[in-house]
């Protein structure tokens, strides 16, 4: 006999029968900010939906993806930290510009139960550097960080058709692994490997794709003092919203770009990837609008 209560509510919406599911999967979970933008999002676009954290470890990502695989009412999720690069081959299926990140951050179930995966990183970036104003295609690039975040951000950019890339990575097997993606999906970007102690000249923008900034008393992933005094410095590190790097590239006068801006322009790709109307909302401005 099914029940006469009424539907259990939390924040800005009913949970019943018909409430899909999303949500993040990582490990820790604790920090992150998709539990209170999303439901706002969701309400805005008029969704029946609700997002979940999911907590678990490397060893539990198998039994996890196993179980959401045959959840019917399931939506689909996002991949955060340290899951990235460990999901993509445990996946029925995922978009060339996940294969030629290296990783995925974005996971849908398809009406069969295969749960197929994109990466939205790096898009997202490239969205928000163009939205601030700054030409991507033609451009000479320098990333620090060729982690989840960073390797999906290279990628993006071949994509947008930067003229230029040069990369900085103190793992040697994973510089040669994105290396060696990049030249086979995009060719036509010249890629090369330098180290961090030599800043290169003629760069217009510098990229921090480390977690260095994340804490107070981070070193600086570079000097952006050593750089060209118009080479833009962009952090992609979203909280603290003003990193010790960009502090000191502000303070001296130079361009800045927060990380907060990646994150204004993948929720609508979130959106699009799970089928979702927007119903014409600008989404945009609505995630900047939450605290």
């Amino acid at each position: 006999m099914e029940s006469s209560a009424p539907p259990l509510f939390t924040g800005l919406f009913a949970i019943n029968g018909a409430t899909r599911l999303y949500g993040t999967i990582g490990n820790p979970i604790r920090q992150l900010r998709m539990t209170a933008i999303m439901p706002q999002v969701f309400a805005a676009v008029g969704a029946n939906a609700v997002w979940l954290p999911f907590e678990g470890d490397a060893s539990l990502l198998p039994v996890m993806l196993e179980g959401l695989a045959k959840m019917r009412n399931l939506g689909g999720f996002t991949v955060t930290i340290p899951h990235k690069t460990a999901i993509l081959p445990l996946l029925g299926r995922t978009t060339r510009r996940a294969q030629a990140a290296g990783g995925v951050n974005l996971v849908k179930r398809d009406v069969n139960g295969t749960l197929a995966g994109d990466m939205a990183d790096g898009a997202g970036f490239v969205r928000g550097l163009e939205a601030q104003g700054h030409r991507v295609r033609g451009a000479s690039v320098w990333l620090v960080g060729l982690g989840g975040v960073g390797g999906a951000i290279a990628a993006a950019l071949c994509e947008a058709g930067i003229a230029r890339l040069l990369v900085t990575e103190i793992d040697e097997a994973r510089t040669d692994a994105t290396v060696d993606r990049l030249s086979r999906f995009h060719p036509d970007v010249p890629v090369a490997s330098i180290s961090a102690g030599n800043p290169p000249k003629g760069i217009h923008y510098a990229i921090n794709a480390t977690p260095l900034g994340l804490k107070p008393d981070d070193p600086l992933p570079f000097d952006p003092m050593t750089l060209d005094s118009d080479t833009l410095i962009a952090d992609v590190i979203m909280s603290p919203v003003e990193t010790s790097l960009l502090q000191r590239a502000r303070t001296h006068g130079r361009r800045i770009h927060h990380g907060r801006h990646t994150l204004d322009h993948q929720i609508p790709l979130y959106l699009e990837w799970f089928g979702i109307d927007t119903k014409g909302i600008d989404i945009v401005r609505l995630v900047r609008s939450i605290p």
